[in-house]
């Protein structure tokens, strides 16, 4: 049997990696859990954050991944380097591949953050951006609405655009070039958002640049793996999303998002209990 990608999040945002992975990794077997019962983590205590990770990382063993990623940035910046020490399998978050995209991408030295609460607070970008150069300004800016806009699946709606031009309108009057999108619930506001910042902002979200780091793992590390889901096709390949919450809101989410990548595939959709 195919050993699968596990992605974890707090909720949906995640399927923005999901996304990427499905493009770049077509012969990939995924599994993904959202959260989404305890959605949103960026207003939780770390301690909290870190023990629901841990939570669903042993759930998502059972599956034996080859790779796991933290698909939330809150998540990330409070547990992964711990998760990192006690576990065999391989495990990746989202912030450094966001920081590593940004600073290819900005000119000016400018970089504007957005996240939740939780990640803000914690610095988790301006330490990645920094470890890789001083000569750089950092604009943060925490947007605790913009999570319950993307669950409640009102990304698209008038509200979307007044709730984000309050929290973040602000941040044109700063020479920043790139703005760093630092939750994986945001990608589902990014037209609301590019409408707001302006055309000469370029939004920066990891879910591409992880794609790529979790390309390159499973290149190293299943070589003879990945030769064979080829071979045998991705037809074969079974996807499994899981959640906490309601199913039927949570799948039809899913639906709408990955509609082009997922096409015809088999994928199955579950609630799982939190002392399952």
């Amino acid at each position: 049997m195919q050993r699968p990608i596990a992605v974890l999040d707090s909720g949906v945002g995640g399927l923005t990696v999901v996304k990427e992975l499905l493009k770049q990794l077509p012969q990939e077997m995924i599994v993904y859990y959202g959260d989404t019962a305890r959605a949103p983590y960026g207003p939780r205590p770390t301690e909290e954050v870190v023990s629901f990770t841990e939570e669903i990382v042993n759930k998502l063993l059972r599956y034996d991944p080859k790779l796991i990623i933290i698909a939330c940035n809150t998540a990330t910046a409070a547990a992964l380097d711990k998760l990192k020490r006690s576990l065999n399998v391989p495990i990746i978050g989202v912030i450094e591949p966001g920081a590593k995209a940004a600073l290819q991408a900005t000119q000016t030295g400018y970089i504007g953050v957005i996240g939740t609460e939780g990640t803000i607070k914690s610095k988790a970008y301006d330490q990645a951006l920094l470890a890789y150069t001083k000569d750089i300004q950092i604009v943060t800016q925490a947007c605790p609405a913009f999570v319950p806009l993307v669950e409640k699946r009102e990304y698209h709606s008038t509200k979307a655009y007044h709730v984000v031009y309050e929290a973040i309108g602000h941040m044109r009057s700063y020479p920043i070039d790139c703005l760093i999108l630092g939750c994986t619930h945001y990608p589902f506001l990014a037209d609301t958002i590019a409408e707001v910042m302006g055309e000469n902002v370029r939004l920066i979200h990891s879910a591409e640049e992880t794609a790529r780091q979790a390309q390159k793992l499973v290149a190293e590390n299943e070589a003879e793996d990945q030769a064979k889901a080829i071979i045998h096709g991705s037809t074969k390949i079974i996807h499994h999303f899981l959640c906490s919450g309601n199913v039927d809101s949570f799948q039809a989410i899913v639906e709408e998002w990955l509609a082009a990548e997922l096409g015809a595939r088999k994928r199955t959709y579950s609630r799982v209990d939190h002392s399952a």
